[in-house]
């Protein structure tokens, strides 16, 4: 089967099978599992999905119906052109399908798009995504980024295109914003294994702590999953100021399972607890401390740092500091004071 293959009566059938028997298994909930199985086998009872011959229109319609259920941005049915085995449980990934997954973070420098130093020594970074700190590279990509910030007066964290990743990455970066003591920022239940899994900041990081530096975390509509539990965790901890948009609202993590050779499900096995709210931000997002859009987000946020930096400075007659004083109030002059 390939795209442009239509899908017959009897792969219909073992589709809407399949996925509503995957989701009564494995669905964090299974009572709404037990609705969107409902819901499926009376469209396709009604003939809802007959028209649709197309792989990928099936797979939109599928999702869009479930969602209209369950409200889970995560869950989603997708087509592939090449076959994949069935499988009873998640999906697992040969030795070839993981290195190539290594290869492609690695191209993608594990997620750190910039690192920049702003005049007035503001640090800015930018991440797309948060890839698992257990990939050879990723930690030590991570250790090389917050050390090159780790001397700026002031910590711009960009989330506006991040999509998000692992949690294990989400608590490595934010040790390096917290004293040593380990701080437990989430409890993980995960239905698939029916076992609850901890997260929590490291008591020791490779390099320089800056647990007291202001730190602004800038948001958008496409902040999502990961992400979100970053941005949610330090807000949480009054550990940032949040500025742009409110979040995706996108908290379960989940699993792929292939339900035929050529059609698989993204089901959200998982449910996040924070430790401090007591619950998450699934469906909600996280709102920001200050609401702007997106595209305004990184000028007000540089703003407030620079300030924060003149702050720092005050008193400083040193050579240095005065040259720094300098520097900053040229920067906001540029922004407009």
């Amino acid at each position: 089967m390939n795209a442009q293959t239509q899908v017959d009566s009897e792969t219909l059938q073992q589709v809407v099978e399949s996925v509503a028997r995957t989701l009564c298994d494995y669905y964090i909930f299974p009572d709404v599992a037990q609705q969107m199985s409902d819901a499926l086998h009376k469209a396709h009872g009604e003939g809802a999905y007959d028209r649709l011959t197309a792989p990928d229109a099936l797979c939109d319609q599928l999702t869009a119906d479930l969602q209209a259920i369950c409200h889970d941005k995560h869950i989603r049915v997708r087509f592939n052109e090449e076959a994949r085995a069935i499988t009873t449980g998640p999906e697992e990934f040969s030795p070839e399908e993981i290195a190539a997954w290594i290869n492609h973070a690695r191209r993608a420098n594990f997620g750190f798009y910039k690192i920049e130093r702003l005049s007035g020594n503001v640090g800015y970074l930018d991440m797309r995504n948060f890839w698992d700190v257990g990939w050879e590279g990723a930690a030590e990509t991570a250790v090389g980024a917050m050390n090159a910030l780790a001397y700026t007066d002031a910590l711009i964290v960009d989330m506006r295109q991040n999509g998000g990743g692992s949690p294990t990455m989400v608590a490595f970066i934010i040790s390096y914003l917290v004293a040593p003591e380990p701080v437990h920022l989430n409890n993980f239940y995960s239905r698939y294994d029916d076992k609850m899994r901890q997260s929590w900041t490291l008591a020791y990081v490779p390099g320089r702590r800056t647990p007291d530096k202001p730190v602004y975390v800038l948001t958008s509509k496409s902040t999502f999953s990961g992400a979100e539990e970053f941005t949610y965790n330090l807000k949480n901890l009054k550990r940032a100021t949040i500025i742009g948009e409110k979040t995706g609202g996108g908290a379960h993590p989940g699993q792929d399972f292939s339900v035929t050779p050529h059609f698989r499900i993204f089901v959200p096995t998982g449910h996040p607890t924070n430790a401090i709210s007591g619950t998450n931000w699934e469906g909600v997002g996280v709102e920001p401390d200050i609401a702007v859009s997106q595209e305004e987000a990184l000028d007000h946020a540089y703003r407030l740092a620079l300030k924060d930096v003149l702050a720092k400075l005050e008193g400083d007659s040193s050579a240095a500091g005065q040259a720094q004083r300098k520097e900053v109030s040229a920067a906001l002059e540029k922004l407009g004071g």
